[in-house]
């Protein structure tokens, strides 16, 4: 059978992680129809526009995709183009597994954490208003006007919005996930004691969407600072966890920093009607052409990509592969060399060719 997978190489070291992920992908012997597109910079010296309303047309119709880092300019300039690929495909579930591999430099060896973020609204929902326009000065105004606790003229204005829609579309997904794959536990986290009408909204709209699970896996509630502590003391306590959106960014950077790195955190972006699967590291434009990074993280997005197109056991051939490789150390690149291993730290795609000849 062939796939048809829309492939954004993206900025940065981009190009050279999903290279390597097409090199693993190829060698499992599945047969893959690439088509690929350039997005963010590349995009902008080509077509004027990051994100071009061709490349959001051709995943709609392939239905997949997958893409390396993309460049972000911080504080100005066009917006997170991974975030603006998520609305327009309407991806509303972040799916981010933190999961211990022998051989990394990993902090704590009993963690296996399916993390599911909501991908749409809270403070990445992008409604905002920059300090001293005639926009913020309005809502400013107007917010002033409609409770004692005043805001500071020169302010900036985020809006942060929850809904019992997305909410509730994404606890089911995560519940039906987590009982499909056989969790135990999953825990909604929130900051419900002080925001309590979006956060409080999150919980009791998840609560009720949990009613329906209760005989198929226990759910619980934790508010999200405390979280963040337990899981640095005892990360075997936590199975499944379901988050907005800004948490579940902040919350997953910590479950990979457990489990070794970003190097090593894949992500999957699903919708109902198409997915992308990416790295959950950045660009990193000073390693772009160096053949020096680890391509982990982009491999292992694919592995969750072919579990989505039902090609499981490709899928766990190709995961298999990539844990023997980790735990022999001798084929790695330098982040993932450990005192004691054999050999020089290796390139991104000799690591990937390592890879492939355990398949």
């Amino acid at each position: 059978m062939v796939h048809k997978i829309v492939l954004l190489p993206g900025d940065g070291i981009g190009p050279e992680v999903t290279k390597a992920m097409q090199t693993c992908v190829s060698a499992t012997g599945l047969d893959i129809k690439w088509e690929t597109f350039p997005v963010g910079e590349h995009a902008i010296k080509e077509f004027g526009t990051p994100l071009p309303e061709h490349v959001v047309g051709a995943i709609k119709k392939a239905k997949v995709a997958i893409k390396g880092p993309i460049s972000t300019p911080i504080g100005t300039g066009f917006r997170s183009i991974n975030v603006l690929l998520r609305q327009s495909l309407d991806l509303f579930a972040c799916v981010r597994p933190a999961k211990y591999y022998e051989g990394t430099k990993s902090i704590a060896k009993n963690v296996d954490i399916l993390i599911f973020r909501e991908n749409t609204e809270d403070l990445y929902a992008g409604i905002e208003f920059e300090k001293g326009s005639k926009d913020a000065k309005k809502v400013i105004k107007t917010i002033n006007g409609l409770q004692k606790r005043q805001i500071r003229p020169d302010s900036g204005i985020s809006i942060k919005p929850i809904s019992v829609f997305g909410t509730k579309r994404l606890v089911k997904h995560a519940l039906d996930h987590a009982v499909r794959t056989k969790r135990k536990k999953a825990t909604i986290v929130h900051k419900a004691n002080i925001m309590k009408f979006t956060d409080g909204l999150f919980l009791k709209i998840a609560r009720e969407v949990a009613e329906e699970y209760k005989r198929k896996i226990e759910v619980e509630d934790c508010i999200v600072d405390n979280l963040c502590m337990q899981l640095v003391q005892r990360p075997e306590y936590y199975d499944v966890l379901i988050l907005p959106n800004l948490y579940g960014d902040i919350v997953s950077d910590l479950c990979a920093g457990l489990v070794g790195g970003l190097g090593i955190a894949p992500g999957a972006n699903i919708g109902a009607k198409a997915a992308l699967f990416e790295p959950v590291h950045g660009s990193a434009p000073k390693y772009a052409g160096l053949n020096k990074v680890n391509p982990t993280a982009t491999i292992l997005s694919a592995v969750l990509m072919l579990r989505y197109i039902n090609e499981i056991k490709a899928a766990d051939r190709l995961e298999e592969a990539v844990k023997k490789v980790i735990k022999e150390g001798k084929y790695v690149t330098y982040d993932l060399k450990k005192k004691g291993d054999k050999g020089e730290p290796v390139g991104t795609q000799q690591m990937a060719e390592a890879i492939c000849r355990k398949l």
